[in-house]
């Protein structure tokens, strides 16, 4: 690409001519910027710039003005990472394309997520980047999932008869070879038959046999990436394995060249080293596999067809064709195709595998069903509301992918001693044999050798890589299955932190759908035209409250009043005039503000209110009419899970904008440590803030349009799965489950997958600390101890192996609470059986 360069940056923000300005002066004042053009109409500067350098400049310059350039996302599958420091060039060089913004290249998924600048960068020149680097992308598809676990599953099968044709023909050199130095009978057969030589010669046909054929990999991309500056797992494979077969290739066909003392060979080293590594990799990939286990089984609840009606016929159709408000015909025991809105029948439909509620929920008219889950024995029309990635299913697993692809705050240390990991073991692998070869006994040469090969050999940065993304992928996928989702990967650590756990109350704590309790009327006032005039005002509503009384009401059977005008006023009421009266619904504080005297039912708010109720007033004309009671139940769950979470240590705090002695009542049945009360949405930002004095990390706990600030603004915001998609998309965890116990489980999870992790880095990190020193000969001078290359090369693919192992445990974490009797698991199995 040649410089200088005309480039079009396109720019988020820019409202006015004073915007322009603003963009035209501060890139007018780079260097190297030249041509300057910025255009409102089309949100964009044209300039031009004298190199590559100067566009993460002007990337960082009009971010920080406040008008930050458009960005993409693309997802690429990257083949032929081997270890920790292919994922570090593999990094570097999709970070070095200009107008890459941010990359995060996963090992153990075997992908990569680029966020760049749309118009300055192409995915086609991101695979070009990945591809010049030595590791050939492509762009990720929607079953890339599906993808990535066949060819997990064809690159296991290709290496396993790698692995045992490699086998067969090394077997025959290290009985020959080992055979004759471990048995004098062996040797003195091979002497008396056919010769040393001869033998050598017979070593030497097979493990080139098994270098060319089972570990050609290793040569053909070890050494390219050697040459190129880069060396990787297999770099250090080729060059130990290389300098074995090259020194017994001399000794066996320049025997002059070596003195006496010097003549052996290393060929069963060589074989034995490829045979060993080829079967830790069968063995990783086998592993890697099942990482995506949960994945594939999310996509395994899709359904492939579906029966719709069109044109008056039921036809069945791919799922693909489905289109909105089309009916779809569920019969007995199928899959539900997407989400819908049930239109006619009635039935019990199995949402376990989503929820992880054991009880099959029941479906009639209007009812939403959705894709994934199993009906029961009833037949169901449903109209699609949500079909292809729109689907909660698709959302679901979209939320899964992102979670197992995330790069945890605990990862950046591990890549950036990685990237320079496989140089250093070069560089310590030729200090090691420069010792030996000017202090080593003799044969110095030879002890050279075997020590430089083992260091090389059992140097293992492919466990480094693999230690943290195998156990996000595992746990994040184990959760899945329990419900609980991580929009954010990097929550599992951020959870592993927190010291409080702050629950809204409606929808969270309660069941969320309240119902009418008191109606006490002012003087004067009627109870079915009162009610039928709040209920006119509340239909309009979408609180939770205002839903109890208009069902209130028609069960009461008030008469049905339109409204006209209606206003909601956040954190107050709601007003609308009803049959030309003005009608307010709301809080005291609403009251107050608009003038209207209470103090005549003043009483009977704060009885109701100390009760648990959610007490409103309501106003007609600006006149006193009622107080209303409203009690909304604490879901069953609530009480044991806040229980549970007390028993791990956390304090527990409640955040409402209920009035203080409701949010009190609430709070001593469910054993609640801390109640902020009477907080209008936007003060809930300010109540964490004070929940965080002394340095306290807080993780909030909503399901309303008004949680979502607080979401966003905890450290860590765990959403409820049925609440609203704002408060969803505002947090870090979702869960599907619906109550409180789905936090417990988060927390569970977040505290396993962090320990496995631990586990992990300390056994990849104490394993090269411990064995790099053994490898290079510490150990001689006090114990003439020298390990062998084979066994060094068995510790090395082992080690890869054990992190796999480790993380893959993680698919065995249980809820941390018991889904039919929700308490928790501790404490099901100490609970006495109710009396028969």
């Amino acid at each position: 690409m040649s410089y200088p360069k005309e480039i079009t940056l396109p720019i988020d923000g820019m409202t006015c001519a004073s915007c322009v300005g603003r963009v035209d002066r501060a890139l007018a004042a780079l260097e190297g910027v030249s041509d300057l053009s910025v255009n409102l109409a089309t949100e964009n500067a044209r300039l031009r710039v004298d190199g590559p350098e100067r566009i993460s400049k002007i990337i960082e310059t009009v971010s920080a003005l406040g008008y930050p350039p458009r960005t993409a996302k693309a997802d690429f599958t990257v083949e032929a990472m081997s270890c920790a420091s292919c994922v570090g060039r593999v990094d570097k060089a999709l970070a070095a394309v200009p107008g890459v913004i941010d990359v995060n290249v996963n090992l153990a998924s075997e992908t990569a997520t680029v966020v760049y600048v749309e118009g300055l960068v192409t995915t086609s020149d991101l695979i070009e980047a990945s591809g010049a680097a030595g590791y050939p992308a492509k762009i990720a598809t929607a079953h890339s999932g599906d993808d990535r676990v066949a060819r997990k599953e064809q690159e296991a099968h290709a290496l396993s008869r790698r692995v045992i044709l490699a086998a067969i023909l090394a077997l025959p050199v290290f009985l020959i070879e080992m055979g004759g130095h471990m048995i004098p009978a062996v040797h003195m057969l091979i002497e008396t038959t056919i010769g040393q030589q001869t033998s050598w010669l017979l070593q030497f046909v097979l493990t080139t046999v098994v270098l060319i054929g089972p570990g050609r990999t290793f040569y053909t991309k070890g050494f390219p990436a050697l040459f190129r500056g880069a060396p990787d797992m297999n770099s250090l494979v080729a060059v130990g394995t290389g300098a074995a077969y090259l020194y017994s290739v001399v000794a066996t066909f320049l025997p002059s060249v070596l003195p006496d003392t010097l003549r052996a060979v290393y060929f069963e080293a060589a074989a034995v080293i490829v045979v060993l590594i080829l079967l830790g990799r069968f063995l990783e990939a086998r592993a890697k596999g099942r990482t995506g286990a949960a994945i594939q089984k999310l996509l395994g609840l899709q359904a492939r067809t579906a029966r719709v009606m069109r044109d008056g016929e039921s036809i069945e159709i791919d799922i693909d064709a489905l289109v909105q408000g089309d009916i779809v015909i569920v019969r007995p025991g199928e899959r539900i195709a997407v989400d819908g809105v049930v239109t006619e029948g009635s039935s019990h439909v199995d949402e376990s595998m989503l929820t992880g509620e054991p009880i099959p929920a029941e479906k009639a008219v209007g009812d939403p069903v959705t894709g994934g889950t199993v009906n029961g024995a009833g037949s169901l029309h449903f109209r699609a509301t949500r079909v292809g990635a729109d689907t909660t299913l698709a959302q679901i697993i979209r939320m899964v992918e992102e979670a197992q692809g995330a790069k945890l705050p605990i990862q950046g240390l591990v890549d950036r001693i990685t990237l320079w990991f496989v140089p250093a073991v070069m560089a310590i692998a030729t200090a090691t044999v420069l010792v030996w070869l000017v202090v080593g006994p003799d044969p110095a040469l030879t002890m050279a050798l075997i020590a430089g090969v083992s260091v090389l050999i059992i140097a293992c940065p492919c466990a480094m890589g693999l230690a943290t993304p195998t156990s996000i992928m595992v746990g994040t996928g184990r959760a899945a299955e329990m419900g609980v989702l991580f929009r954010k990967g990097d929550a599992l650590q951020q959870l592993g932190t927190v010291d409080v756990v702050a629950l809204d109350k409606t929808g969270t704590v309660t069941e969320g759908r309240p119902a009418l309790t008191d109606l006490v009327l002012a003087e004067g006032c009627d109870r079915e035209t009162t009610l039928a005039k709040i209920a006119a005002v509340e239909a309009l509503s979408e609180h939770p409250v205002a839903d109890a009384i208009v069902r209130a009401a028609r069960a009461e059977g008030a008469p049905s009043l339109d409204a006209e005008g209606f206003q909601s006023v956040t954190g107050y009421g709601v007003r609308a005039v009803v049959n030309g009266a003005t009608v307010l619904v709301g809080a005291d504080r609403y009251m107050t503000r608009e003038d209207v005297d209470i103090s005549a039912l003043a009483h009977e708010e704060t009885q109701i209110a100390s009760k648990g109720r959610t007490a409103l007033y309501a106003a007609i004309d600006g006149r006193l009419a009622a107080v209303i009671g409203v009690a909304d139940p604490v879901k069953p769950a609530s009480r044991a899970a806040i229980a549970a979470l007390h028993e791990k240590g956390f304090s527990v705090a409640m955040i409402t904008g209920d009035k203080r002695e409701t949010a009190e009542a609430i709070a001593r049945e469910t054993g609640i440590d801390h109640v902020v009360a009477g907080v209008l949405p936007d003060g809930k930002v300010a109540a964490l803030d004070a929940l965080r004095e002394g340095g306290k990390r807080i993780a909030f706990v909503g399901d309303g349009i008004n949680d979502a600030p607080a979401l966003a603004h905890a450290d860590v915001g765990i959403a409820i799965g049925t609440g609203t998609d704002v408060a969803i998309e505002s947090a870090d965890v979702v869960l599907m489950s619906g109550d409180l116990r789905g936090v417990v489980n988060a927390f569970e999870v977040s505290r396993r997958t962090m320990r496995n992790i631990r586990q992990n880095l300390f056994w990849a990190f104490a394993y090269n600390v411990a064995l790099i020193p053994v490898a290079a000969g510490v150990l001689y001078p006090a114990f003439g101890l020298l390990l062998s290359p084979i066994l060094a090369a068995g510790a090395m693919a082992l080690s890869s192996v054990f992190v796999l192992t480790n993380a893959l445990r993680l698919r065995s974490i249980a809820p941390a609470m018991d889904e039919q009797r929700a308490v928790p698991k501790a404490r099901a199995a100490a609970t006495p059986a109710p009396a028969e």
